[in-house]
């Protein structure tokens, strides 16, 4: 075998109307192979074709403008899309919300490591991964528009030794599109200086056993003699063609940052580089606090995307970081987290891994206690996140993260949209209520199943800027509020239903209401405003 190079243009030749395409990448660029997206997105405006194509997904892929998945957002360009996270193309969301397109969202990692027991010619993915939530067949199986329910399922209910399962069918790509960094004469393909290796292994592998084409972007060839060979994530009897694209950028961010890639002797970038490295503010800044109260002989860490984010930094502030192991869905272990535009990298990351690797980890229960986000709960412990407004958005690795971990705290603003607080003295008072109530008498979609998890004894608590609730045999109940709020007017009234009221309730720690995290607030107030949850 020789490396196959051709052009970007005769990339996108290769793809034909109808094929079914699998895609790596991650949210703000990682491992994203935009040229090739954008050379099939300039051959379809310039002829109409490749049409009716089918695209597969598992993390969220693009910039939420032109880039990654919203090169194939374009009327009869895409007739179905399997994705794990849509926010990052509004484009695609619209088609979705516009029903020009069968709309199917699945947790991330069972798109992952279904792409891999496809490649390995086994019957699809049989795992407990979506049980009781939206992406169980019996409750709508990941069919997010009319236009999916009306198609052909992609999963059903099996039974195993008197215990349901499901059965996600195979994939089988005709063509895989993943990117790495630089390929040796023979077509190997390493990821040696990207941000991460997420799914590339899987992807390439489910289209290439199915007898599709896998095309691969890289910034450079090397000469084999000058690469290591443990550091292939593809090997080249997989790959059938290769596209060099010189200037290809490690992220959305811009040039090669070897922090990113956990490389040896490693500097720092410039603080301006990458944001969401700075302390969590406002609302924000109290949940961070609250939740890193919970971490208490917990090794196993995952944080996920949005407010659990800023954990990260209360928990650096406090010097409690190295008590921990840190995991987020991309593969990164431990490091500095980058929230924001680019979470899911990390600076100066101890263990980058594949994705499919660490969903396994994450399902198999690793993980002994998950920080993640809520849109909305209602009186059941039910969470959704994959439903929000009038847009598909996808539940990433949520799913998979919180049936797996053994401890799950959600974390997330009482209210959305204009909450306006304020922090002095080691209190709260709310200036302004959000227009967006986030406790619902019955969640629009089932993310995380609260009787589920109260079923199996899971510990699940739900932490906001005003109230503090845990999750019982009999729904939700209300065990902390703020010091400085009313509980009738600022907690219960503003609830779609009311919940179990602990006989113990207290107050949520002084220290939360600090000006700094882990220290109590300063005898001047501190106003925090927070315009969007």
């Amino acid at each position: 075998m020789v490396l196959n190079e051709i052009s970007l243009g005769q990339c996108a030749d290769i793809v034909k109307d109808g094929d079914t395409i699998a895609v790596t990448g991650n949210g703000g660029g990682m491992l994203e192979p935009d040229a090739i997206f954008a050379a099939l997105e300039a051959r379809f405006l310039a002829t109409g074709h490749p049409r009716n194509l089918t695209i597969i997904h598992a993390l969220g892929v693009g910039d939420g403008e032109s880039r990654g998945i919203s090169r194939f957002a374009h009327k009869d360009m895409v007739r179905r899309v399997i994705g794990g996270h849509w926010s990052w193309s509004p484009r695609m969301q619209k088609l979705a919300r516009e029903n020009e397109i069968e709309a199917f969202t699945l947790p991330s990692g069972v798109i992952s490591t279904l792409m891999r027991e496809s490649g390995a010619g086994r019957p699809g993915l049989i795992t407990h991964v979506g049980l009781g939530t939206f992406y169980d067949p019996r409750e709508g199986g990941g069919a997010a528009n009319a236009a999916a329910r009306a198609a052909k399922p992609v999963s059903e209910i099996i039974t195993i030794d008197g215990r349901d399962y499901i059965r996600y069918l195979p994939l089988r790509p005709d063509v895989a599109i993943v990117r790495g960094t630089y390929a040796d004469e023979f077509g190997n393909i390493s990821c040696a200086e990207e941000a991460g290796d997420l799914d590339i292994h899987a992807v390439a592998l489910s289209a290439h056993n199915a007898g599709g084409k896998v095309l691969v972007q890289v910034r450079e060839r090397r000469k084999s003699k000058d690469c290591h060979a443990r550091l292939v994530q593809v090997p080249g009897i997989m790959v059938d063609y290769v596209a060099l694209v010189p200037d290809q950028p490690q992220t959305h961010v811009g040039e090669y940052e070897a922090c990113l890639a956990g490389l040896p002797g490693a500097r720092a970038p410039t603080p301006e580089a990458f944001g969401g490295l700075s302390s969590p503010k406002g609302a924000r800044a109290i949940i961070a606090r609250r939740a890193a109260d919970e971490i208490q002989g917990h090794k196993s860490v995952n944080f996920g995307f949005g407010i659990p984010g800023g954990i990260a930094s209360i928990l650096t502030e406090q010097g409690r970081m190295q008590d921990i192991w840190v995991t987020v869905e991309q593969g990164i272990h431990n490091g500095q987290l980058i929230d924001g535009a680019l979470f899911g990298a990390a600076m100066f990351p101890k263990a980058i891994m594949r994705s499919t690797d660490q969903f396994d980890y994450y399902s198999g229960g690793g993980a002994s206690i998950a920080f993640l986000g809520a849109g909305e709960i209602d009186a059941q412990g039910n969470v959704n996140v994959s439903q929000l407004g009038q847009d598909v958005v996808g539940p990433g690795g949520f799913v998979d993260i919180s049936q797996g971990a053994k401890s799950v705290i959600f974390c997330g603003t009482f209210e959305a949209s204009g909450l306006s607080i304020e922090s002095a003295n080691q209190s709260l008072k709310i200036l302004q209520y959000g227009r967006i109530g986030k406790f619902v008498e019955r969640v629009r979609e089932v993310t995380f199943s609260g009787p589920n998890a109260a079923a199996i004894g899971k510990s699940v608590k739900y932490i906001t800027e005003r109230a503090v609730f845990q999750l019982t045999n009999n729904g939700i109940e209300l065990i902390e509020i703020a010091p400085g709020v009313d509980l009738e007017r600022d907690v219960l009234a503003r609830m779609a239903f009311r919940p179990q009221i602990s006989q113990t309730l207290g107050h949520m720690p002084l220290h939360c209401f600090g000006s700094a995290a882990g220290s109590p607030a300063q005898a001047s107030d501190i106003k925090m405003r927070l315009n969007n949850a």
